[in-house]
């Protein structure tokens, strides 16, 4: 009998979801409890485990949007085959007939690329074929290094490493697996100098939000710089002893939560939003740090910065980026913030205007640390300094307050020592 895994609910906002990696292949044989593939949503990435063992068959292919309920695979339940254990494929021969509405399911999955000269089924994971459609690679040239022969991921990557994978272009194309010179040189290049892909929900969720949040709020930037020579000297002096204590680094990032969360006290209005036809004025102290990764920009928060000490700010930031990194996030990671903080600086910005984070009503943005000329007491002297922008909602916020705003937090960098003392 053949059990549905279907798409969960992720969050009451979200209605729909995109397989994006298959962690085990067409069937193989997997255990309960075994993580199966991940989805992504215009948030987060959840990993989905098998609830039963048996042998699992893919119902789409990596990429596909599904709404959320739709089945995205099932299990065959059996036992595993002899002499394999939980992780290795069952062979083709050895697993389960897929009931009648697999059958339909694989046979919608397959491409023009799927099918030898002889008319015979060529035996590919969904990620093969896909790869080898998107590089028009003829799928019967390409030897499988799967069970039963199956065509595998790296099996399509290493045809398109060779020369000989540019000849089958025609077959992924219909014009046949010899074309002539002219229809080579027409096809190829084209594939080479664009490559064209669906933006990820989490991307198009990005795009969205960035645009309403530039047409919705009346954005300005007010800007400034800071001497960092005391953070620096201060943790240079205490580090050692911090990270024996705490077993995390003292960073620059707890430094600035600590600074925002003095100057959205000194400005409430900072930290307040709108709402409908209301101001809302939050008195309490949950900053987002914006965190860059390769699926794009996440902003997890940090819940009531004012009660945490530094050690359980460095804590949360060191665990926030591990999340970010293996695709942990959680949607409740993610919610609520009434400032938001970005550090551009990571990546060699001098200066930039942030773009609001709806509908909180300020963000800070960070810079790289350079070392410039500057008047100290009549003389020029050479120091660490840091460019500070504040993009704020000038619906909300007056100039002088954001000003205001912004010395204060530069006031509490350039000082740390008030900051660590409370």
């Amino acid at each position: 009998m053949a059990h549905e895994i279907k798409i969960p609910s992720v969050g009451e906002s979200i209605t729909s979801a995109t397989l994006g990696t298959w962690h085990k292949g067409e069937g193989e044989y997997v255990k309960a409890g075994e993580i199966l593939l991940t989805i992504e949503t215009d948030k987060i990435s959840t990993e989905l485990e098998s609830d039963r063992d048996g042998y699992l068959h893919h119902l789409a292919a990596e990429g596909a949007e599904l709404a959320i309920g739709a089945p995205v695979a099932s299990i065959e339940e059996g036992d595993a085959p002899a002499g394999q254990s939980s992780s290795d494929s069952a062979p083709a021969a050895s697993a389960p007939e897929p009931s009648a509405t697999l059958k339909s399911a694989e046979v919608k999955s397959k491409s023009a690329t799927d099918t030898s000269g002889g008319g015979e089924t060529v035996k590919a994971t969904p990620v093969a074929r896909k790869i080898a459609e998107g590089e028009g690679i003829d799928l019967s040239s390409v030897s499988g290094t799967g069970s039963g022969g199956k065509i595998t991921k790296a099996d399509v990557l290493d045809a398109a490493g060779s020369p000989s994978s540019t000849t089958s272009v025609g077959a992924a194309t219909g014009r046949g697996s010899d074309p002539s010179p002219a229809t080579a040189e027409s096809v190829v290049p084209s594939s080479k100098r664009v490559t064209r892909k669906k933006m990820s929900p989490l991307r198009r969720k990005i795009a969205t939000h960035l645009v309403n949040a530039q047409q919705e709020a009346a954005i300005l930037t007010t800007f400034n710089e800071c001497d960092m020579s005391a953070i620096m000297d201060l943790r240079k002096r205490v580090q050692e002893d911090f990270v024996a204590r705490h077993g995390v680094k003292l960073g620059f990032m707890s430094f600035f939560i600590k600074a925002v969360v003095d100057a959205l006290k000194a400005v409430p209005s900072v930290n307040a939003q709108i709402e409908g036809d209301e101001l809302i004025e939050n008195h309490f102290y949950d900053i987002g740090i914006a965190v860059g990764t390769d699926k794009g920009l996440m902003v997890p928060v940090m819940r009531d910065c004012d009660q945490k000490s530094f050690a359980e700010l460095e804590k949360g930031i060191v665990g926030y980026a591990g999340k970010a990194r293996d695709g942990k996030m959680a949607l409740t990671d993610l919610q609520g913030g009434v400032f938001t903080i970005t550090n551009g600086g990571t990546y060699g910005s001098l200066l930039s205007t942030p773009i609001l984070n709806p509908p909180q009503s300020g963000i800070l943005g960070m810079h790289s640390i350079q070392q410039r000329p500057v008047a100290v007491n009549g003389e020029v002297v050479i120091r660490p300094m840091m460019y500070l922008a504040l993009s704020y909602d000038h619906r909300v916020v007056d100039g002088k307050e954001a000003v205001t705003f912004l010395v204060r937090v530069k006031d509490c960098i350039e000082n740390p020592e008030r900051m660590m003392l409370g």
